[in-house]
């Protein structure tokens, strides 16, 4: 029986970046665990998987806002696989409003998945990794973590800024356990589910006067750098952030 490393990625089954991750973890011979908040799209992507593959994929539904649902789902994972070996949080909303009109509960949402949630899936995989000695955790940020701009929205910005800080402390722990900490600021990567929270205008011309390379982001592109980090290859990099925005707002 061929054992692989086990890969627990959030928000996995939606259109964008996560099952983009999750597809490439899958054809890097990880055993992928699928999560996400949506139930049915969270199974049957994973026996979408399952089918191409022809090995099985575990599905936990999972909102990460949720401290006991992470804690039980990061439980099932060790007594089921043994292990983790790879964490990635993609799990993000957003709300754009300008601060004098953001609502409180739009605010805390924001800040609870995207900024907590990271928190509390790092909080309960780190121990099994510690035990481990070794492990990997990408978490998923945003351009928006250091841009000044109204594009985002100041709930998003100050999440995913805050997700910056908390991957350079956890890289800062847990180095000598033999873990990597690495983050990842996309700019715009274009799906479907964007058109639900930015206006036509915000797309127009984007790859014609804002990209360096003539084109939007596909999640396929993080997917690739994701990939990369988690590997060997990557070894000596931690507590990074690597910008991935088609030279947008490049990271220095």
């Amino acid at each position: 029986m061929v054992e692989r490393k086990v890969a627990f990625v959030t928000a996995a089954s939606g259109a964008g970046i996560g099952s983009a991750i999750a597809r490439q973890l899958a054809d890097d011979d990880y055993d992928v665990v699928i999560t996400d908040a949506h139930e049915r799209r969270c199974r049957e992507f994973a026996e979408q998987l399952s089918r191409q593959h022809e090995r099985p994929f575990l599905a936990i539904p999972l909102d990460v806002s949720d401290p006991n649902a992470v804690e039980q789902c990061v439980a099932k994972i060790v007594n089921e696989k043994g292990r983790i070996d790879a964490l990635v949080n993609n799990a993000g909303w957003s709300t754009i409003a300008p601060v004098a009109e953001l609502s409180f509960e739009n605010w805390q949402r924001c800040l609870d998945i995207d900024l907590t949630g990271t928190f509390l899936t790092m909080r309960h995989a780190l121990p099994s990794m510690i035990a481990r000695g070794s492990g990997v955790i990408v978490n998923i940020s945003s351009i928006a973590a250091y841009e000044t701009s109204t594009e985002h929205g100041a709930a998003y910005s100050a999440a995913k800024a805050g997700v910056l800080a908390l991957t350079r402390v956890a890289a800062a722990e847990n180095g000598r356990h033999g873990i990597r900490v690495n983050a990842i600021t996309p700019g715009l990567i274009y799906n479907d589910f964007l058109r639900k929270i930015y206006p036509d205008e915000f797309f127009a011309g984007y790859a014609e006067k804002r990209s360096l390379v003539g084109r939007v982001g596909r999640p396929e592109d993080v997917a690739a750098l994701v990939s990369f980090l988690l590997s060997d290859k990557a070894g000596y990099i931690t507590g990074e952030v690597y910008g991935i925005s088609g030279g947008v707002h490049p990271h220095g």
